[in-house]
């Protein structure tokens, strides 16, 4: 008897990059979205566009880290989800991001589940795919640099996650 991934929703911060880019991946595999975002929705290039779904919180920053901006949205992202995959490219060493290293750290200190890949290597997608069957994942949080920060990113990690998730809807 044939049964269904475990995997229902992603949920993410909503910026440019890799967030846009695992929530339009998600809404093309037929998968629910969802998340946290900053205060008037706000992403580098302006607004979040209104077909991602998310829900503002009260506040930019969080009393664990005023220092990192939309870090509230960050933590309750990794709060309310099974498991967080960060997606960075391994090339980048001396990438300045601090939003994806609180996210990293944030899950860490919540003691949640997290992966982390870079999104160009050819192994990702089955090591993405593995991790949230083998888990048992129904809500994954997606972060990671935005597109400023590392241009191109979201492309390559739409593709990546539009493999991963389609694979991950069909039966097996």
């Amino acid at each position: 008897m044939a049964e269904k991934t475990v995997l229902q929703k992603i949920v993410s911060g909503g910026q440019t990059g890799v967030d846009q880019a695992a929530l339009r991946a998600a809404l093309a595999a037929g998968l629910a979205i969802g998340g946290w975002c900053p205060p008037g929705r706000a992403a580098e290039n302006g607004e979040i566009p209104a077909v991602f779904s998310l829900t503002e919180t009260p506040q930019e920053c969080s009393e664990l880290a005023p220092e990192v901006p939309r870090s509230q949205r960050t933590e309750w992202n990794v709060r309310d989800s099974d498991a967080t995959l960060i997606l960075r490219p391994g090339r980048v060493e001396s990438l300045q991001d601090p939003g994806t290293d609180w996210t990293l750290a944030f899950a860490l200190r919540a003691q949640r589940p997290i992966l982390t890949c870079d999104p160009s290597d050819s192994e990702s997608g089955s090591t993405i795919a593995d991790w949230i069957r083998s888990r048992g994942i129904w809500t994954l949080n997606v972060g990671g640099p935005s597109e400023t920060s590392v241009p191109g990113i979201g492309n390559t990690t739409y593709r990546l996650l539009l493999g991963v998730f389609r694979d991950l809807s069909t039966t097996f």
